[in-house]
C-alpha cells in the first residue's frame, strides 16, 4: 500500500483557515468555506480528511461540530476529527456526528487516567493517539511545554493500554519549519508496533519521498496542511510521490 496522503483542514468560527502568500510574500490566515476546501482536496484525489477544531482546542470541547457533521455527510470521504476531546462524552459526541476516527491529544493521553483507558477500550479502532515530541519528551499544553514522560515510555504505555494508531510529530522541527523528523518517526513506529501517521513539518517533496520510503516500517500515512495552502505541494504531487514510493519498494 502507498503512503496515505491526508489533507488537513483547520476550523475556526465555522470556517476553514487557509494560509496564503500575499504580494510581499508575507503569509496571511484567511477564512473560507470548509466544504468547498474539502471538495477541492477530494477532487484532487484525497481519500481522507483530517479536521482540526481550533476553537475546541482552545476551550476544551468541540465548537465546530455542525461543520464536522456537514463534512462527514457531503465531502465523500472519511473524516478524522481532532480538537477539544477532553472527556469520553465529548469524544463519543464527535463519533456520533459521523467522524471515522477521532484524535486523543497528547495532553489528555499524558494524564494516564481512566478516560484514556476507557476510550481505548470502547473505541480503540477509531482512536488516533497524538504523540508530540519535544526534546525527547512528550509535549503538553498545545505543544509548547516539555512534559516529564519520555517518548519511549509514553509509546509503550499507550500501546499497552490498547492504542491501535498514533499520530507523531516533532514540535521543535515544526516550529522551525525544518521538515519531518524521519529518524524519530521511524523509531516511534518501531516502539509501538502499530500504524503511525506522520504529522507536522512536511514542507517539500523531499519530505514526502523520505516518508514514502519508510512506509513499510510502520509509517502508514502523513498529514499535510500548510504546504498545500502555500502552494509548496499539491494533493496530486503528494499522491504521485506516494505511488512512486510504493512502486519502488514492491
Amino acid at each position: 500500500m502507498p503512503l496515505e496522503i491526508i489533507p488537513v483542514i483547520e476550523l475556526r468560527n465555522g470556517k476553514a483557515l487557509l494560509t496564503r502568500q500575499g504580494a510581499t510574500g508575507a503569509e496571511a490566515r484567511v477564512p473560507d468555506d470548509a466544504l468547498k476546501v474539502a471538495k477541492q482536496f477530494v477532487a484532487a484525489g484525497g481519500t481522507r480528511l483530517h479536521v482540526v477544531d481550533l476553537d475546541g482546542e482552545r476551550v476544551g470541547s468541540p465548537q465546530n461540530l455542525p461543520v464536522v457533521r456537514d463534512l462527514v455527510r457531503k465531502a465523500g470521504v472519511p473524516v478524522q476529527a481532532a480538537g477539544g476531546l477532553k472527556t469520553l462524552e465529548l469524544a463519543e459526541r464527535v463519533l456520533s456526528a459521523g467522524a471515522d476516527r477521532i484524535v486523543l491529544g497528547t495532553t489528555a493521553a499524558s494524564r494516564d487516567d481512566a478516560y484514556v483507558v476507557e476510550l481505548l477500550h470502547r473505541h480503540g479502532e477509531k482512536v488516533i493517539v497524538e504523540a508530540v515530541m519535544k526534546d525527547g519528551f512528550m509535549a503538553t499544553e498545545a505543544w509548547t511545554t516539555r512534559g516529564h514522560e519520555t517518548v519511549q515510555a509514553f509509546a509503550q504505555r499507550l500501546a499497552t493500554a490498547g492504542a491501535r494508531r498514533f499520530l507523531f510529530a516533532d514540535a521543535g522541527r515544526e516550529s522551525l519549519s525544518q521538515g519531518v523528523n524521519l529518524r524519530a518517526t521511524v523509531a516511534f513506529a518501531g516502539i509501538v508496533g502499530v500504524p503511525v501517521l506522520a504529522s507536522a513539518g512536511v514542507v517539500s517533496k523531499e519530505d514526502l519521498k523520505s516518508l514514502a520510503a519508510v512506509q513499510p516500517e510502520g509509517v502508514e500515512g502523513v498529514l499535510i496542511g500548510k504546504a498545500l495552502y502555500t502552494g509548496a505541494l499539491t494533493v496530486a504531487d503528494a499522491l504521485a510521490i506516494a505511488g512512486e514510493g510504493a512502486a519502488a519498494v514492491s
